[in-house]
């Protein structure tokens, strides 16, 4: 086997960059848009969320009015949104991954992701049938039926989430049946260290991608570990939770991805993950953008004193006055009572105007604190939940 899917993955970033910003041009013709530029320029186009999503899609159903084309099935996922999907050579981008993964010609993988409405089974099948692999479509659930049918079948890698596998070695060990699983590619929670050591003890080498429902594959681990690399096919930015605006490098922001698969084009779509940008190409080889992953959820809507109080309402607060930097939202406890502190990042000293802006903007009055420029954590965080549920 290669050490890459393919050349895109070692090619130089001009060279990335040219590709991308036809691609994008491509799409944005689909949507109806005017061209830009440059990719930078993605910057000033408008954010879909899933809530525009949803809106559109009760509008216009199915999809929303947006340009679906080759259109093979139809999924359904938590919203309701409706997602479309195909059937040609890898629609959802996963073989990158799976190759990584060395999962190729020979394997079979036991697919433990569902196939009932949502798209997960389909995506990775689609991206085993990619590297040349068989599928054992197992799905969700009955697990003695899975270790045997492992068992029996010969399976030798393995894709689901990260903890199902471990409950189907688990079953297997039970019922005394020898597992031939050497790998597996992991999507949907959180892949603990303490997991991955298990399975490395195991003799099964285990690794995860990021994907969504409507976006498929957005960026995957290589055996290096270091970080997840982004897909070839798809332009990732991390911005500021409630806004389209780039957060600076390295800094925590939300997920915005525009995918360059021409039967969906999706420009700019919020995926309400956090994660931030790693420096430097993968030691792997790969030349693409690294990410660290999933670090959280962007929708950090808090309810104080009775009222929500969402990143859309900090973002209109920084945006008002030119001399704030940055604003953070805290919500503690003081005896039985909320207390809303908002801590502002500015050179200014204007606390009147700032605590008029909040009453205005957040619809409760709160705190003001100041901090000077650079003090407030740069971990993705504009509202912060301090108080104790316990």
């Amino acid at each position: 086997m290669s050490t890459y899917f393919d050349a895109f993955e070692t090619r130089s970033q001009d060279a990335r960059d040219a590709a991308q910003l036809e691609g994008l041009n491509a799409q944005l013709a689909r949507n109806g848009m005017d061209p830009v530029n440059s990719l930078a320029d993605l910057a000033g186009l408008p954010v879909l969320r899933k809530s525009d999503l949803v809106a559109r899609q009760k509008e216009q159903p199915p999809f929303g009015g947006l340009p679906v084309s080759n259109l093979a099935h139809v999924f359904q996922s938590p919203g309701p949104i409706y997602e479309p999907g195909g059937v040609s050579h890898d629609w959802w981008r996963m073989g990158r991954f799976l190759h990584a993964c060395g999962i190729g010609q020979g394997d079979i993988v036991q697919n433990c992701f569902g196939y009932h409405l949502t798209p997960a089974g389909m995506i990775f099948e689609s991206g085993a049938r990619a590297v040349g692999a068989a599928v054992l479509p197992a799905g969700i659930g009955q697990t003695e039926l899975q270790a045997r049918a492992a068992h029996d079948v010969g399976v030798t890698a393995y894709a689901g989430t990260p903890d199902y596998l471990k409950i189907i070695l688990e079953k297997a060990d039970e019922l005394g049946l020898e597992l031939k699983i050497t790998r597996a590619a992991v999507g949907g929670g959180a892949l603990f260290p303490s997991l991955r050591q298990y399975y490395a003890d195991r003799g099964i080498d285990c690794l995860q991608c990021y994907a969504t429902a409507d976006l498929g594959n957005i960026a995957y681990e290589s055996p290096a570990m270091e970080g997840m690399i982004v897909d070839e096919n798809v332009i990732v930015e991390i911005v500021t939770p409630g806004t389209g605006d780039p957060v600076a490098p390295g800094d925590v922001g939300e997920v915005v991805v525009t995918t360059l698969n021409p039967d969906y084009p999706l420009i700019r779509f919020a995926t309400g993950d956090l994660s931030a940008v790693m420096d430097g190409p993968s030691p792997c080889g790969r030349t693409n953008m690294r990410i660290k992953g999933w670090m959280g959820r962007a929708d950090q809507t808090t309810k104080i004193k009775g009222m929500f109080v969402r990143p859309e309402q900090v973002a209109q607060l920084v945006a008002k006055h030119d001399d704030i930097a940055r604003a953070r939202v805290v919500a503690s406890r003081e005896g039985e009572m909320d207390v809303m502190t908002v801590r502002i990042e500015t050179a200014g000293d204007d606390v009147a105007a700032f605590e008029k802006s909040v009453a205005e903007l957040l619809k409760l009055k709160g705190r003001v604190e100041l901090v000077e420029i650079g003090g407030l954590p740069r971990d993705g965080l504009v509202i912060e939940d301090a108080r104790s549920y316990d």
